[in-house]
């Protein structure tokens, strides 16, 4: 008799997920997503570069940064904290901008875990969460993995 197959969920169909661990304790690399002054260090993919970064961090509060690509267009990125756990977990989306005011435009939530392993090495987790399957699919051709990862690196180099 088969096995009945399995099907994704609904919401691993529309997520992306990056798992990486590190000998830097998780403590410094929440500082380099709490601190404007790091985040804009490492937060872009080189030859990409963050130009500026507000963080209000509470829930509720705002982050907003300015990314610029290697031909200088800038892209300004506004999202709302929706939970905090300092050191283990951050939680942020663009579905609303600052004083909850709805955003047109939504595209991801994000779910940040830091982990201290019996090793003591951290396992770091970034989870985007699509409202739909093509917003993930769009999320991913523009290289999430990669994009991620590699700033997941420059992260782990700066805070190390």
């Amino acid at each position: 008799m088969p096995l009945p197959s399995a099907t994704p969920s609904p919401i691993a169909q529309r997520e992306l997920v990056l798992t990486r661990e590190s000998t830097v304790p998780r403590e410094r690399l929440y500082a380099g997503w709490t601190t404007p002054e790091l985040l804009v260090q490492w937060f872009t993919p080189k030859p990409w570069t963050t130009t500026s970064c507000e963080i209000d961090l509470r829930v509720g509060g705002a982050c907003r940064t300015t990314m610029r690509s290697p031909e200088g267009q800038e892209f300004p990125n506004v999202g709302v904290y929706l939970e905090i756990v300092p050191n283990e977990r951050l939680v942020f989306t663009n579905a609303y901008l600052a004083g909850w005011e709805p955003n047109p435009d939504i595209f991801f939530t994000a779910i940040l875990t830091f982990e201290t392993l019996p090793d003591g090495k951290t396992r770091y987790t970034a989870r985007a969460l699509h409202w739909t399957e093509e917003a993930r699919q769009k999320h991913e051709a523009m290289g999430f993995i990669v994009g991620w990862g590699k700033a997941f690196d420059q992260l782990v180099e700066l805070v190390g």
